[in-house]
């Protein structure tokens, strides 16, 4: 009963620090695209996350939409949005354009909270302890990556990490 009592402690004490952190959107983390830090933002550019708003735009979109009995453009519904936007219903999602996708803090959690602290080594307990999630999981990813809406290919955690994985810079 004490264990649970103590985290339970824990986790109330640390809500306030995740509460904090606001999406702050792709442009800020664009010091990741040099060379150096391993262009990561280029991986994202490539990847189907970058293109997920764009989906719901499609023809098929429509029709998946229509047939769910899903009110108005898929791009506009909160049931398409949550999982092909990143931040979707929150007050900061304002700072940046959901068009731009499933952005790097839908991975990696809200940025305000970590941005300056996580690209230094030394730092990397402080990020985390921010918010910051250096290396996504399953649990993270089956947030959308399930048969929630519609079918999906199966999801293969370990295949599609391999795919939108980025290189991490040692410091």
């Amino acid at each position: 009963m004490k264990r649970y009592s103590l985290l339970l402690l824990v986790f109330v004490f640390s809500l306030p620090l995740f509460a904090q952190n606001k999406f702050v959107g792709v442009n800020t983390c664009a010091c990741h695209n040099l060379p150096k830090q391993g262009k990561q933002v280029e991986v994202w550019k490539k990847s189907k996350h970058a293109e997920a708003f764009e989906t719901l735009k499609s023809p098929k979109a429509a029709e998946f939409a229509k047939a769910k009995k899903i009110a108005g453009a898929p791009s506009e519904a909160k049931e398409c949005l949550a999982c092909h936007t990143t931040g979707f219903g929150d007050a900061a999602e304002k700072s940046f354009k959901p068009e731009m996708g499933v952005q790097c803090e839908a991975c990696h959690g809200a940025g305000s909270g970590y941005k300056a602290l996580h690209n230094k080594p030394e730092n990397k307990e402080k990020a985390v302890a921010a918010g910051f999630v250096a290396k996504p999981t399953e649990k993270l990813c089956v947030t959308c990556h399930v048969d929630k809406m519609h079918a999906v290919k199966a999801f293969d955690f370990k295949k599609m990490y391999e795919v939108i994985k980025h290189p991490m810079p040692k410091g």
